[in-house]
């Protein structure tokens, strides 16, 4: 397929351009690098398949060539991302996706919608079905994600109800991995920095939290597998393996063998308390379940980021300015 991928400079967007490339697929990548970075496809350029677009698809979206499939990934996704670019973040899941939606209808292709699991906010219901309508606050500070995504999984669905578009949409819990950015806030990629650096790790609330978290090639391999498939979904993609946020701090303690402490500050507002996905519905439909476990995931993260030190430091540096500033560094974010 020639598959154009939006947010592909990211770090989901990233993976899932590089497992295109690597099965024969043809990729064109968009990218504003808001929050992805040229770094992340900079092994890609060679590729004779590869193209890459510098773009803000809130803006506009021109692909030339044929286009089989669409995957719109393009959105900031962390706290820190979105709570600094509000408009930015509720415009690229309103005309962004819009002006995707209709990339695909022109090419009769494939349109796969990158949703979150935030669209079920703080869940009333444990574990989260796709027919769980959610529990979301939509005036907090967490709903230009929240919302933005809801909105866009409500256009989508319009499109192929109305207008005959091939869409798809798909929830996405907690991922993590190769490529995070150091700074970037998610709970993974803060404890890793902080606990390679002999900082303390910092919690929000009680730890006691719940989070899914699903290594990146598991998530890319869900991704592939909704563009190849005709369904409408939606369908969460995560790791139904739950733990609690302390858990996850000890674990990555244990594999960097840091001797950080655990540091516990308010919880931010709006915090979901539980999250895992029930993922029936893409183990049925799109033959899709996570492989990675979490020892393994983490070990290879680890690896990842401890070959860059320079960045990790850097990143510890930004997460004490936020703590500082009073911005919670370490919050339970999705992709």
């Amino acid at each position: 397929m020639h598959v154009a991928v939006t947010g592909g400079g990211g770090f989901l967007g990233s993976h899932l351009c590089e497992a295109l490339l690597r099965r024969g697929d043809s990729v064109v990548c968009l990218d504003n690098f808001s929050t992805g970075e040229p770094k992340n496809i900079a092994h890609l350029r060679d590729n004779p398949g590869f193209a890459f677009i510098h773009a803000d698809v809130s803006t506009a979206v021109d692909v030339p060539g044929p286009i089989d499939a669409v995957a719109h990934l393009a959105s900031p996704a962390s706290p820190p991302d979105y709570l600094r670019w509000p408009l930015e973040t509720l415009a690229v899941g309103s005309r962004g996706t819009e002006n995707c939606l209709r990339l695909a209808q022109r090419h009769d292709a494939r349109f796969v919608l990158a949703s979150t699991s935030e669209v079920y906010g703080d869940p009333l219901a444990h574990p989260q079905e796709e027919d769980y309508w959610g529990n979301v606050n939509p005036v907090g500070p967490r709903s230009v994600y929240d919302e933005a995504k809801r909105y866009a999984e409500a256009l989508s669905a319009a499109y192929r109800r109305t207008r005959g578009v091939n869409a798809g949409i798909l929830r996405i819990f907690n991922t993590y991995g190769p490529r995070m950015r150091p700074r970037d806030g998610r709970v993974v990629s803060s404890f890793i920095t902080q606990a390679l650096s002999g900082e303390p790790l910092t919690l929000y609330g009680d730890g006691k939290q719940t989070r899914s978290f699903c290594f990146v090639d598991d998530l890319v391999r869900g991704i592939v597998a909704m563009l190849d498939s005709p369904e409408g979904g939606p369908f969460n993609l995560g790791n139904p393996e739950e733990r609690t946020v302390t858990e996850l701090a000890e674990l990555v303690l244990d594999i960097t063998g840091s001797v950080s402490e655990l540091q516990y500050h308010p919880l931010p507002v709006d915090d979901p308390a539980r999250r895992r996905p029930v993922i029936t519905r893409a183990q049925e439909r799109l033959a899709w379940y996570p492989d990675v476990g979490i020892e393994e995931g983490l070990r290879r993260t680890v690896e990842w980021f401890a070959a860059r030190p320079r960045e990790v430091a850097a990143g510890a540096a930004a997460i004490r300015g936020g703590q500082q500033d009073g911005v919670p560094a370490v919050v339970s974010a999705v992709p």
